[in-house]
């Protein structure tokens, strides 16, 4: 019967148990997917749509499906219901409606015909960290807010390291006049003004809708982060090249696309893996930043730092400022404290023996 999945070598093995050792790092390791878990199924934890309705004996679960008008349900608009008043209007009736633990969206407004103003924790309301300057829920914004922050730390992770991978490899593995050139190149990519291009970039893209905006802030984000990762991987390219198992391929034939991503790549794998949280950390401290200067996601995307820009100029309104950083914070330690526990697992001075 075949295996569904890859039979892990000593080594590997070895290092993993020495993760797990590393309690504080482990521990932030099951902390993290537990958020990461969460995020993923935010809709079912907070929502403005129910998680079920039964009317008239007939159930429907509206979270992932279609959209319901408040004339199915008995009501007399044709728009979509609110799921809030729909509870309440199904009172001392046989239908039912399950709403989410926070029964708000992180775009809705929480207090419509009310004025914009923040608003202190309300648990009787299901404000657990309060409303922000234009009436959406805190924790809401800061749930997805953490999914959006998510979803761009590891599409920059992945596009970081493709790029720098496969250019780091190929200068160290060739080297001579083309390992100049492209060292000369990057150098002069490198001079380039990121903020300056980010700002001239966003006053151009700033009509696009919000899909175009992401992409187009992760590729610049992209194209002035993966040099460090080539200098990295050139050096270890050509420390790799010298060994004999580079020369014996380079005998039996082999193709320097296969030398270098089936055996040199493969050899340096075990280090690449101890910068991936600190690449991770990076990117959501970036996209933050972006966020707070009014450069990263637009409007209405949940961000935290537009939550941080928001607290610091409503600073008489603590819960805000307060919400944000301590997410943001609390995120960034965990992934350090992985990091660190990886990096300590992973280090080859300190648990290899040479003989």
């Amino acid at each position: 019967m075949p295996q569904l999945f890859p039979r892990l070598n000593p080594l590997t093995r070895k290092k993993l148990r020495r993760f797990r050792q590393v309690r504080r790092g482990y521990v932030s390791f099951l902390i993290l997917c537990g958020l990461v878990v969460i995020s993923l199924v935010a809709e079912l934890l907070v929502n403005n749509r129910a998680l079920a309705v039964r009317y008239e004996g007939t159930w429907h679960f509206p979270t992932y499906g279609a959209v319901h008008t408040g004339r199915e349900f008995g009501l007399d608009y044709d728009y979509e219901v609110n799921y809030r008043d729909l509870r309440k209007h199904f009172a001392g009736t046989d239908n039912r409606v399950v709403l989410p633990v926070i029964p708000y969206s992180p775009t809705e407004n929480c207090y419509p015909g009310e004025i914009f103003r923040p608003r202190p924790p309300d648990f009787a309301k299901g404000h657990y960290l309060g409303t922000d300057q234009i009436n959406r829920d805190i924790l809401a914004r800061l749930l997805y807010g953490f999914r959006n922050a998510l979803a761009f730390s590891v599409s920059f992770m992945a596009l970081t390291y493709l790029i720098g991978i496969a250019v780091g490899c190929l200068m160290g593995y060739f080297g001579g006049w083309f390992d100049l050139l492209v060292q000369r190149l990057i150098e002069i990519w490198s001079n380039i003004p990121f903020l300056f291009v980010v700002i001239i970039v966003a006053s151009v893209v700033s009509s696009a809708g919000i899909g175009m905006k992401l992409w187009v802030l992760l590729a610049i984000v992209v194209l002035f982060s993966w040099t460090s990762m080539t200098y990295y991987m050139r050096s270890a390219t050509y420390r790799e090249k010298a060994r004999d198992y580079v020369h014996a391929a380079e005998v039996l034939g082999a193709s320097p696309g296969r030398i270098i991503f089936r055996h040199v790549l493969p050899n340096t794998l075990s280090t690449l893996v101890t910068f991936v949280p600190f690449t991770v950390a990076g990117a959501i401290s970036s996209l933050t930043a972006l966020d707070f200067l009014g450069f990263g996601l637009p409007p209405p995307t949940p961000s935290w730092g537009e939550l941080l820009r928001q607290g610091t100029s409503n600073l008489n309104s603590p819960w805000i400022v307060v919400s944000a950083f301590s997410a943001l914070v609390s995120v960034l330690v965990l992934v350090t404290f992985v990091g660190e526990a990886i990096r300590e697992a992973f280090d080859p001075k300190k648990f290899t023996t040479y003989q």
